[in-house]
């Protein structure tokens, strides 16, 4: 079966949640830390297909999502809306009270308390990123493919360069976008890094 690259639709909302999951631990799998194994998609996958001033695109095997990149052309218009209209409305899902793993305490209190980005990367860009694959596809040349469809269409809208925060733990991740040329954001915190399309 051929692996291609195509635009993400809402229907790819369950396979976005599991793949989230599944690379939710630095890049390794966080089911044995949550019971509501939903909520690291919630937070960082399911509302790029939902939301305004977004976009997202899908790594397909055959008919099988195996990995995505997703993010925001504009972030704070982002966050401003889904401080409005998305945070609250999974908040009240997910009360901190209910949860008994440490991780899903974590989510539920982050529902209702969103990290929003540091002034320096909006600087740098205001666009940013997340992209995440099964572990099987990882070191073939997906993710740069990936990473280069993203550039390609953040180019299109006239935007300056992207930037991504990473799990500091995930040394893997790091050395990857380096080799493709992101590079730290002064002022920002060491696990952020950006790539200037000049």
């Amino acid at each position: 079966m051929s692996i291609t690259i195509r635009k993400a639709t809402e229907a790819d909302g369950p396979s976005l949640s599991v793949i989230c999951l599944l690379t939710a631990d630095a890049g390794n799998s966080a089911e044995h830390l949550h019971d509501y194994g939903e909520l690291p998609g919630l937070v960082y996958a399911v509302p790029y297909i939902k939301l305004p001033n977004t976009w997202a695109f899908v790594l397909v095997d055959g008919s099988a999502v195996v990995g995505y990149i997703v993010g925001s052309q504009d972030t704070r218009a982002y966050e401003d809306y889904a401080q409005k209209h998305w945070w609250p409305v999974q908040a009240e899902k997910y009360p901190p009270e209910r949860a008994q793993r440490p991780d899903d305490k974590k989510y539920a209190m982050l529902l209702r308390n969103m990290h929003t980005a540091e002034e320096p990367n909006i600087s740098f860009s205001p666009a940013h990123l997340h992209i995440n694959m099964l572990e099987e596809y990882r070191g073939k040349g997906w993710g740069r493919r990936m990473i280069n469809t993203a550039v390609e269409y953040l180019k299109e809208q006239g935007l300056p360069g992207v930037w991504l925060g990473m799990d500091p733990r995930n040394v893997d991740a790091r050395k990857f976008y380096e080799r493709l040329g992101f590079v730290g954001i002064e002022g920002s915190p060491e696990h952020v890094v950006g790539l200037s399309f000049n």
